[in-house]
């Protein structure tokens, strides 16, 4: 059963704060992104499945743990890309995805434009990965699309979530586990999250106009 996880920690309220400053440069929103991407991986991953294997240290045989399933890293295009590098430092052999979408802004849905996940041989666990759930579309459609290719275990991580897109991510999807950093309460006229941090892509890709 899907659940939502909501990170209370004080490092993440620290850079949360740093993320949301409009006057935090673009290099520092890119290493905040890393650092509180890496924190959702760590609550995310907690109950990953191992396996016992035995490796041999300097001076003795030693019990040991390695992971018992493949992990596929699913980012949304193009702002997902800022949380993949923590994710496979902390899982280096996870498969990484692309789906590229773009939000039509008269309607705020999204619109696929890239998708080459393959026809078969799903991952045992996939991790859709976008900074921002705002109305929930994008994810709606990763999540749809990971259904069918087949992945059993869909988690996403967003750093912050506006709540009626949460809200509509989990009536659709109750069995996906949703891992944030934040919930703000309501999203404007233009569907922004509020008080969100503004536009992700464009503050970690420095493309603001």
């Amino acid at each position: 059963m899907g659940r939502l996880s909501q990170l209370s920690h004080p490092l993440v309220a620290h850079h949360l704060a740093t993320m949301r400053d409009e006057k935090t440069s673009p290099a520092e929103f890119r290493a905040t992104v890393n650092r509180l991407a890496m924190l959702l991986g760590v609550y995310a991953t907690a109950d990953l499945p191992t396996e016992p294997i035995t490796v041999k240290t300097p001076l003795a045989d030693c019990p040991s743990q390695k992971l018992s399933v493949r992990v596929g890293l699913v980012p949304i295009l193009r702002a997902g890309l800022g949380l993949v590098e923590p994710l496979h430092q902390l899982i280096p052999d996870a498969e990484v995805w692309h789906l590229g979408m773009y939000r039509n802004e008269e309607t705020a849905e999204p619109v696929s434009y890239y998708d080459k996940l393959p026809k078969r041989g799903a991952v045992d666990v996939g991790l859709v990965l976008d900074p921002m759930l705002a109305t929930g579309g994008s994810i709606r459609s990763a999540v749809e699309r990971l259904i069918r290719w087949g992945v059993p275990d869909i988690r996403v991580l967003s750093v912050i979530a506006a709540q009626p897109g949460l809200d509509r991510v989990q009536a659709e999807f109750p069995n996906v586990s949703i891992f944030v950093c934040a919930v703000d309460p309501s999203l404007n006229e233009r569907q922004f999250i509020v008080p969100g941090l503004g536009d992700a892509g464009d503050r970690i890709f420095n493309t603001l106009e």
